[in-house]
């Protein structure tokens, strides 16, 4: 029994209907990576849309006899007083099984920044290996200033001799500075107020002084477990969300 439709849950389900088994893939059709005009980094399949990635992936299970998918979301869950789950299908009834696999994926909170949720995915980034090479060449931000968001501009730095950090109003110490300098990355240490631009960045609007022209920026996220299952089902979390688990479990069926 699955929720989640994205690369984790279609393997998953491949697997197990590789393996004889009767699987249930519940997909609500909220991957991490639609915005993205592509996946990258992913051997045969670099540079697929997302969408079409999903659908390969629905197109080779349907092979499996053993494999339903079902649109929709899961509402409810209830650990069953004898063995397995109880899911309730958002007002479409409920199903039972032995087992639950949860592959609902991350979501990414964005920094609350006007004009940034629209270009995420397109002009917005997170992951230089990603799209770092899709942007070689251009006028690139990055926005933070802990020492981690100095070390992605020192890394972009293969990618383009055009590159600002803008640290958002954060201090930023000044050997980092002279480093950034050494390395032909100006700094920028004003608020950001805005971004500006269609569904590609053009500016980058700060609180004070005259703004950035600018093709991409690399932003920091927060990562957060897109469903609360697992809590309702009472699991171990751990401090940065995910599930603890313990050893692989030998002679389960």
């Amino acid at each position: 029994m699955y929720d989640g439709g994205g690369p984790a849950g279609l393997a998953a389900a491949l697997t197990l209907g590789r393996s004889r088994r009767s699987v249930l893939l519940l997909d609500a059709g909220q991957g991490r990576n639609a915005p993205a005009t592509a996946v990258h980094n992913l051997l045969a399949q670099d540079g697929t849309p997302p969408a079409e990635l999903r659908r390969i992936g629905r197109e080779q299970l349907a092979r499996y006899p053993g494999v339903e998918l079902r649109e929709g979301t899961v509402d409810g869950v209830q650990a069953l007083a004898e063995e397995g789950f109880r899911l309730e299908l958002g007002g479409r009834g409920s199903v039972e099984a032995r087992r639950l696999l949860l592959a609902t994926g991350l979501a990414d909170e964005l920094p609350a920044i006007d004009g940034l949720a629209a270009l995420w995915g397109r002009s917005a980034f997170h992951c230089p290996y990603c799209h770092g090479f899709e942007v070689s060449g251009r006028r690139l931000a990055v926005l933070g200033a802990g020492p981690e968001r100095v070390r992605l501009a020192l890394q972009l730095t293969r990618f383009t001799d055009d590159l600002v950090l803008c640290t958002n109003g954060e201090p930023l110490p000044r050997d980092l500075v002279e480093l950034l300098a050494t390395n032909g990355v100006q700094v920028r240490g004003e608020p950001v107020t805005r971004f500006e631009g269609g569904d590609r960045l053009e500016r980058i609007v700060l609180e004070r002084g005259a703004p950035l022209d600018r093709d991409a920026v690399f932003i920091p996220t927060v990562l957060r477990q897109r469903s609360d299952l697992a809590g309702r089902l009472g699991c171990a979390v751990l401090p940065d969300g995910c599930v603890e688990v313990d050893e692989l479990a030998v002679g389960r069926v």
